[in-house]
């Protein structure tokens, strides 16, 4: 525990800053966005499918945006693109509050989606990836419970200044906390980047050379771990975008579901600090194939309970799986490709990260439009959840045996 707050003390000014990139990347993640469903369908007079298309729609093209915009952290200063990115949400954030057509705001939720949850995220976590090596899973865990805090926060927050003012009203005020409150605070932060020491250098002598982005986009391990980033993305924002529509359908009431928000966020902040320990010690590669297992579990949870209790259970198995995604998908890419390449590299992977949280709320929506109930589609989700399991237990075999090659070329 002492390492930890020495740690945090050496190096508050960046972990602080990475910590706000995620924190206020919330604005433009699923859970945030979809408290103001029942709003948004309402003024517009959109089915659950409808809205879903949309937002598949705006999320999909901002992941195909995200693969070029991604690589300027390769070629600007990390603070550069900072001041940009929340420029850029901040005026998202305000034309939400102004939308008056379905088109509008399909353009809206394309920008939100591209520098809420991609730009923000990839910001923070390329960054840290970059400046740290042998504390990289811990820096990459301590800067990764900023969504916990906004998945804890926002949501209790939302439904009070929906109770005061109107939900148009609410997204002026995020605008005015990005433009106020973040921009001059991260940009301050990050103005001085950390350089790493040479005698902090991992000791378990992480020998790897740097892949451009050309090549990792042609091996087909990369492929393969994308497997798993689809499937915390894809169940989770399928789940929280669709959060009115379980809580109606299981007769429970609104507040069940922000509350467990709370243990979601409280559990994903334990085990991203385990994970983040275990990375640094056992590598990201070796823990891989473990994190869905709580996933799927997760899904079964949900889909077979009715009481309300199944939901603060389907919230603490996610949490798991959560926590360790989040170490590991911030400490895989550098540990595997290098860092030279990083942010155009880890740019495809938020990608197709993305890819999988636009296409989730389309594709249950479209099912449950159709007649196909979520707790079937839980279950289905529970079983890629096994099968992508499996297939990361083959690709960290691979993975083994390259750092055997290398290893013996270095020797």
């Amino acid at each position: 525990m002492q390492g930890i707050f020495s740690f945090v003390f050496q190096n508050a000014r960046w972990l602080l800053g990475g910590l706000l990139l995620t924190f206020f990347s919330s604005f433009g993640q699923t859970f945030f966005i979809s408290l103001f469903s029942g709003e948004i369908r309402g003024s517009f007079e959109l089915s659950d499918g409808e809205f879903g298309a949309i937002y598949m729609a705006g999320t999909l093209a901002s992941a195909v945006t995200l693969i070029g915009l991604g690589k300027t952290l390769d070629r600007f200063s990390i603070s550069a693109v900072s001041l940009c990115v929340i420029c850029a949400l901040a005026i998202a954030c305000l034309g939400m509050s102004f939308v008056n057509s379905w088109v509008l705001l399909l353009i809206v939720i394309y920008a939100l989606r591209l520098f809420g949850q991609g730009m923000m995220t990839h910001t923070s976590q390329t960054a840290i990836g970059r400046w740290y090596d042998a504390d990289r899973g811990r820096a990459i865990s301590l800067t990764s419970m900023g969504h916990q805090i906004g998945e804890a926060l926002f949501p209790a927050t939302v439904l009070v200044l929906l109770g005061w003012y109107d939900w148009r009203v609410t997204w002026r005020i995020c605008a005015v906390a990005l433009v106020v409150v973040a921009l001059p605070t991260i940009v301050l932060l990050m103005r001085v980047e950390h350089q790493p020491s040479i005698e902090h250098q991992s000791k378990l002598e992480n020998k790897t050379r740097d892949w451009t982005r050309g090549e990792v986009i042609r091996d087909g391990v990369f492929w393969i771990l994308c497997l798993g980033i689809l499937a915390p993305a894809f169940i989770g924002t399928s789940v929280f975008f669709h959060q009115v529509r379980i809580v109606e359908s299981k007769g429970w009431s609104p507040s069940v579901f922000a509350v467990s928000f709370l243990v979601l966020s409280i559990t994903t902040v334990f085990f991203t600090l385990v994970a983040g320990q275990l990375v640094d010690r056992y590598h990201a590669r070796r823990i891989l194939p473990v994190f869905l297992i709580p996933l799927g579990i997760a899904c079964l949870v949900l889909s077979w309970g009715q009481a309300p209790l199944a939901i603060y259970g389907f919230m603490f198995l996610l949490a798991i799986s959560y926590g360790f995604s989040s170490a590991i998908f911030g400490t895989i890419w550098p540990e595997t490709y290098g860092t030279a390449h990083l942010g155009a590299i880890r740019a495809v992977a938020v990608a197709a990260m993305v890819f999988a949280s636009a296409i989730g709320p389309g594709i249950t929506g479209w099912c449950i439009d159709r007649g196909i109930g979520f707790d079937f589609q839980l279950m289905v989700m529970a079983v890629y959840c096994l099968f992508a399991a499996m297939a990361m237990v083959a690709a960290v075999k691979i993975l083994e045996r390259r750092r055997q090659i290398v290893s013996v070329e270095i020797d």
